[in-house]
């Protein structure tokens, strides 16, 4: 299953609060329909019916099921630079 790391949680609770304002938003990840290997993310105030749900230190990210299976064994990572923008970096699990 997908794991986040602390940056990742935190700023991924703080983009939900932010734009939704509920503790039910997160962030959502789904396959690119025309290339399954890119994702599309998102932020939504709660998951579709067939998500995968990970929730770490108050944060939720919803998987899209073939972004679930692609992303099982990963860890996401997140900074965000001076400008605020957010950079999100998928890695392979410790």
């Amino acid at each position: 299953m997908l794991t986040l790391t602390d940056n990742a949680a935190t700023i991924v609770k703080d983009l939900a609060d932010r734009s939704v304002g509920t503790d039910t938003g997160g962030l959502r990840i789904a396959t690119n329909v025309e290339d399954a290997s890119n994702f599309e993310v998102s932020v939504a105030p709660v998951p579709q019916p067939q998500d995968q749900v990970v929730s770490s230190a108050g944060a939720n990210v919803f998987l899209e099921e073939k972004a679930a299976a692609v992303l099982a064994d990963k860890q996401l990572d997140a900074t965000v630079n001076d400008d605020g923008a957010v950079r999100f970096v998928i890695a392979e699990q410790a």
